[in-house]
């Protein structure tokens, strides 16, 4: 079976931002999700430039999305472009710090 880009986005939800405790999906830093063939793309952006744990969360967002069935490889881009801000966070993720 094929996978799609809402099984992709699903795994992304597994991967959480460790200072926060929210999902990188609920904190609104996945910009698009594609599926071409068996390929994930991702294209993601972080809450500022420069955050410490940059690497970590392409990695893991890249081996979340690897792991979903149907996916044979995954590729994360991370942009600037726009930039990220609170009003991009679900919900439920701002009712989780209290925004809401």
């Amino acid at each position: 079976m094929a996978a799609t880009k809402t099984d992709v986005r699903k795994a992304l939800k597994k991967v959480i931002d460790p200072e926060i405790g929210i999902n990188i999906v609920d904190m609104g830093l996945i910009y698009e999700v594609k599926v071409e063939q068996d390929v994930a793309l991702v294209r993601m952006t972080l809450t500022v430039p420069g955050c410490p744990l940059a690497n970590m969360l392409t990695m893991q967002a890249q081996k979340a999305a690897q792991g979903v069935e149907g996916i044979k490889d995954a590729k994360v881009e991370l942009t600037w472009d726009p930039p990220w801000n609170p009003k991009m966070m679900s919900d439920e993720a701002k009712r989780k710090l209290g925004w809401g």
